[in-house]
Parts: structure tokens; sequence; C-alpha cells
């Protein structure tokens, strides 16, 4: 990895060194332990939010520090650190392995450096640009959107970034360490039209710097514009719309950000921890149809400068594509060091953790749905009476059960095989594997969200990324007011 060397000095203090860490490893190995490892981090994270021309928010934070891992069978012992010093390895390691007791001693190997492809630039997006320009960026957003209808009444915009850097060294040999750009833009907007008011958000980023921002399309227009015109286009719509009818009809997905639900009510049950306990709607389905055979989805945590991507995982596994369905089976699981070694299988570089004071667990990258052949126009053209939803807001799902509950922030009724009437108020209410059987049409349009995706599992949030083409399902439950 050709960041271990940048890690150690940025990161290390009090004479630490990368060649000493396998003596805090043999501390814990000194008990019956299975596995272990050593997960450093330090980052720097800062936010901006601009409120109706004002500066209203701004923050500045770094954190450091390590998390100590031990393992016997399915117990974990874990302990962790916020400085990185001798002393406070020393504590943590044995914290760890006194919580860890019953194994089968394994040896800790020697260290073999992990190679992977670097998918994204080790530049700070934080010193890259000062804070002149960042304040700049945000103002002319808001002036922007102000000058596309007389109607907005609040604007709200924010950018945000992170600098990261993580080195893991594990008993089995593993030592990988990796530095972490991540970015975001995102404007928020509220029209307001005869006492009536609607809102309409948009934003973006992935693994780069802010400078992305200020790339110019064909008009000369920053990039940073393509999302206050988003916002203000979503309140332009729902300023009009009205209430959603209820019932059970065919709904027509749109391609890119409605990934989300795939994400939800599918990919969160293919995670290998709920699948090992058996609590999954999809446990024990491998070589199983669970879905239409034109459904294949897929966990890649390889695409460049992706939010979701990794070059390696937090367990210093590189990433990979992986296939989870494939036209309508079940190939297999997302899975961590931890569940794979008990499923008797292998990491498929899905381990991931919000930061050194958590554990990993199987988490997911940028999880979407490959294209299919049809045309978007044809997929509307073939409901007669049905719902068009292009953009998603918040939902959960269950994982045993596999229902899920979605709201859409954009939708519009499909009359005839036309898009008609905005609609508010949809509610998408149905099971992961059944809603995936009754997919009869997938796009040729398959689009990648824009950047925002942020995903929530046992207290942890971590980026994602998440994507679709155009999708026609024939029987879902709609929740509406009408």
């Amino acid at each position: 990895m050709p960041f271990l060397s940048q890690v150690e000095q940025s990161l290390f203090q009090g004479g630490l060194t990368i060649d000493g860490l396998q003596d805090y490893l043999a501390i814990i190995h000194q008990h019956q332990i299975d596995f272990s490892d050593l997960y450093f981090q330090g980052s720097r994270h800062e936010s901006w939010v601009l409120e109706d021309g004002i500066i209203k928010e701004g923050s500045f934070h770094i954190e450091r520090g390590v998390g100590v891992r031990a393992i016997t069978g399915e117990k974990t012992g874990f302990a962790y650190a916020d400085e990185i010093t001798p002393a406070a390895l020393d504590a943590a390691a044995r914290a760890a392995r006194g919580i860890a007791l019953a194994g089968e001693q394994h040896k800790v190997k020697a260290f073999s450096r992990t190679q992977s492809i670097a998918l994204y630039d080790s530049a700070d997006p934080i010193a890259a640009m000062d804070e002149v320009k960042k304040i700049d960026l945000l103002k002319h957003a808001d002036a922007y959107i102000r000058s596309l209808d007389s109607r907005v009444i609040q604007v709200v915009v924010s950018l945000s970034g992170v600098h990261e850097e993580i080195l893991v060294a594990a008993s089995d040999g593993t030592l990988a360490a990796d530095v972490r750009p991540l970015v975001r833009f995102n404007c928020s907007v509220i029209l307001e039209e005869n006492g009536k008011r609607e809102r309409g958000s948009a934003g973006g980023g992935g693994r780069h710097d802010y400078s992305v921002f200020l790339t110019t399309d064909d008009a000369g227009l920053p990039h940073s514009f393509e999302f206050a015109r988003e916002a203000v286009r979503q309140a332009q719509v729902n300023i009009h719309a009205v209430d959603a009818p209820a019932g059970e009809m065919t709904v027509v997905l749109g391609s890119g950000w409605p990934g989300v639900l795939l994400h939800e009510a599918v990919g969160h049950g293919l995670e290998g921890d709920f699948n090992r306990k058996g609590s999954s709607a999809f446990s024990g389905k491998v070589g199983q149809s669970v879905a239409s055979s034109l459904v294949t989805v897929v966990d890649d945590g390889t695409m460049q400068n992706r939010r979701g991507s990794l070059s390696i995982d937090d367990e210093g596994v590189p990433t990979q594509k992986t296939t989870l369905i494939e036209k309508g089976i079940l190939k297999g699981y997302m899975q961590d060091k931890l569940n794979a070694r008990l499923m008797g299988q292998a990491s498929t570089g899905n381990g991931r953790r919000e930061s050194y004071a958590h554990l990993p667990m199987p988490r997911m990258t940028n999880t979407y749905m490959e294209a299919g052949d049809s045309n978007p126009a044809e997929i509307i053209k073939s409901v007669k009476k049905g719902i068009y939803a292009p953009n998603f807001g918040g939902g959960q799902v269950d994982i045993t059960s596999g229902k899920f509950v979605f709201s859409a922030s954009e939708a519009y009724l499909i009359e005839n095989g036309e898009v008609t009437q905005a609609i508010k108020g949809a509610t998408l209410i149905g099971n992961g594997p059944e809603a995936m059987s009754q997919i009869s049409m997938v796009g040729n349009d398959l689009a990648l969200d824009k950047g925002v995706g942020v995903c929530g599992k046992d207290g942890q949030s971590v980026p994602v990324g998440v994507g679709q083409p155009t999708l026609k399902i024939d029987k879902l439950t709609v929740g509406g007011t009408a």
C-alpha cells in the first residue's frame, strides 16, 4: 500500500511504529484468541451552512484513535482509545483480550502488505480550498436559486468535507492503509404560492475535493448550480401536486436515486451477519430464485471516486464487485471477516465501521441493479394506470420479514401510458422479495445517485452509493391521502 509510511508519520505518536505493531497483537494472543486486529484512524471534518444568505453554522473537528478487537468463535472483545500512543494501545489490547478468553490460540502471522488499486486522489479537500472560496461557493448558489423563481422564500445551502487516514494491522498478516477524501454539497429550497409552501432539495458529492463543484458546464455555469436547479424544480413540481391515490397498483421507479429502495428493501437483507443468524428474509436461499429473472443486483466498492467506494474496507481487505442476485437467483451475501469465517466463506471486502470507536460489520458500498433492455419510454407507455416515482425521501425495512415503507418525494400519475398529474404524499409499502418478483420490465438507463447516500445500521452511519435503471413493478401497495 502506498500510504503506509504517510499514515504512520501522520498518526503514530510517542515512538509507536508499524514494525512494533506485532508486539501488541502478541499481547492479545497471550490468551486463546482466534483473531485480532488494530484499526488506527485520524480524520478531519468540516461543514458550512448558509441560510438565507448568512453563514448560520460552521464546524471543524478532529478525530484520532485506535480500536482493538479480539475474537474467539462468535465472541468479540473490543476496546478503543482516543489517542495513538504505546501506552494507550497497550491498555486497549489488554482490555480487548480480557473480554474474549477462550479460543484456539492462533499465532500472529508476519505482516504482508495488502495490494489494492487507488480509487480516488488522496488530496485533502479541506486544505485544498480556502474559507473565502468555500463561502463564495455557497453564496453564489444562494443567489442563483433566488434568480430562478420569485416564489423562493427560503434557501439553505451547505458544504461538508472529510479527510481521513486509516491503517489496519491484523493477526492474519493483514497490513493496509488508506487515505480517503469525501465531500458533499446540498441545496434545500422552500417555495410559497398563495399561502401554500413546498420544499425541494438536491445535492451531490464523492471522494474528491471541492473543485468539482466549480467546474463549468457548456453554458459556463458551475456544477453546483445543477443541484440548485434540481432543488427548485422539485419544489415547483410539488407546489402544484395533488393528493396521491391509495391502493394496489403498478409502480414505475425512476433511475438513479430510487435505488435507495433497493438498498433498504433488498440490500440490508443480503448482509452476512443477518444471514448467519438466520434473521433475514433471504437466509438459506443461495441458489434459489428470489427475484424476477430480469433482476441482477451487485455491490461494487471499486468504482472510481464514488461516495460508497473504498480502496480497502475497514478490515484491510480490497473491495470488489460482488454479484448478489443474478437473473433472479441469489448468489451470495456481503461479508466481513468475522461472518465470512463463521459461514465458511471469504470476505467480500464489505467490513465497514463508522470510526475507530465502533466494531466493523458487513455493510454495503455502492449497491445497484444492472440495466435491462427496455426503453424507459416504453415502460411508461405499457402502464394504463399507475404511479411514476423518480425521487424518494426516507424509508425503513424489517430485515426479518422483508417488509418496507418508503415515501416518494416526487411522484406522478400514469394514465393511459402517459405521465400526467404530480402527486404528493405517496407511500410505497411492500415486501422486498415479493416486490423483486413483481418486476416485469427493466430499463436500459442505469444511473447512480449523485453522491449523498448515508446508511445507518446498529447505530453506525457510513457513506454509500445506490443506483438502478427505470423499473416497472406490476403490483405494489401505495398509501395515499386522496
